[in-house]
């Protein structure tokens, strides 16, 4: 065998590779050898294509449209029934205080009478405030405008003393909660009076 031969199977036989961190020779620390780092993908690392972070992104928007609208059909539920409840609440205290009325008319005359005295008059004024507690409110004064949205005209007459259709006197006081009419007040009204004008002049023609 030629030593051509024999070193053409040295090269063919296992490598071995010394990676002990000291040198036996020389005793010394060995420097790491350095080793190539990967690869990063094309795209930045994610592995995905151009397509598949469009697709991503659309199915986002999608998700976030739907919970906006979502958010919105509740926040609409949320004040409709606080609407509703409110509405359910003002009606049945407007029952419960419509059937007072007459018991707070009562307590008006009386007091109108100078009959409210003693222990009826305590009764009288607690009852009164627990009733401005719970938002009832009396209106109808003499002299202010009409209003036929809020006073019922059960008396009609004409004075010279009125520029406008005005309340004469309050028969009745009204009542409401809020902007809600429980009833109306019942006046009697007074017009300016047609003919005020022409007696004035036919007096100035008789002097």
């Amino acid at each position: 065998m030629t030593s051509s031969s024999r070193e053409g199977e040295e090269q063919e036989g296992p490598v071995i590779r010394d990676r002990r961190r000291i040198d036996p020779k020389t005793g010394k620390l060995r420097e790491p050898a350095e080793e190539p780092a990967p690869e990063a993908p094309a795209n930045g690392g994610t592995g995905e294509s151009d397509e598949e972070v469009s697709s991503l992104k659309t199915q986002l928007n999608e998700r976030l449209a739907d919970l906006q609208r979502l958010k919105a059909e509740y926040d609409n539920y949320r004040k409709r029934v606080e609407r509703d409840r409110v509405a359910v609440r003002e009606q049945a205290l407007g029952q419960v205080l419509s059937e007072l009325l007459p018991v707070l008319d009562d307590i008006g005359r009386a007091r109108d009478h100078e009959e409210l005295t003693g222990g009826f008059k305590s009764v009288a004024e607690s009852l009164e405030a627990v009733t401005g507690k719970l938002g009832l409110e009396k209106f109808g004064e003499k002299s202010e405008p009409f209003d036929p949205t809020v006073h019922e005209a059960l008396m009609h007459s004409y004075s010279a003393d009125v520029t406008e259709t005005s309340v004469a006197d309050v028969l009745q006081p009204g009542y409401r909660i809020g902007e809600r009419v429980l009833r109306p007040a019942r006046v009697a009204v007074a017009e300016p009076d047609p003919n005020a004008g022409a007696d004035d002049e036919s007096g100035d023609e008789g002097e």
